[in-house]
């Protein structure tokens, strides 16, 4: 068990080190408005499709939390699945959710995977949005 908490240690850092080295490109609110629709809506598919990637590899941790006897992995790598899924938005409604965010300058600082995601969590705990009404 101690040398699998190592190893997962270990690769954190290693990951951790090579994020800080790469160059950084700020993919915020103002990277997202300068971008055309056909930009943004590869954007949108490109971050699903690897969000269902990171999905899948999950498996091999659930394999590996059994291996272990991790007590708990599978509810864990549950709740982390659900989280990294994006299949609560289409690409259209994902788009015209992250259009209508960043035309409020007040997110403009928000990273787009971010805002991803924290639009998914409020699409799958409110799938089906409340209808403003209009008081006259």
């Amino acid at each position: 068990m101690k040398k699998f908490s190592a190893g997962v240690v270990v690769g954190f850092l290693m990951s951790w080190a090579v994020a800080f080295a790469s160059p950084g490109i700020s993919h915020n609110g103002s990277f997202w408005n300068k971008l055309s629709k056909a930009a943004k809506d590869g954007y949108v598919n490109g971050y699903a499709d690897a969000m269902r990637v990171s999905v899948a590899k999950l498996d091999t941790l659930t394999v590996a939390g059994d291996l272990f006897h991790w007590k708990g992995s599978r509810k864990i790598i549950r709740q982390l699945s659900n989280e990294l899924s994006m299949s609560a938005l289409t690409s259209q409604q994902a788009v015209q959710r992250l259009n209508a965010l960043y035309a409020n300058q007040k997110y403009s600082e928000l990273d787009v995977g971010s805002a991803l995601q924290l639009l998914a969590l409020r699409a799958r705990d409110n799938p089906f949005p409340a209808k403003s009404q209009h008081r006259k």
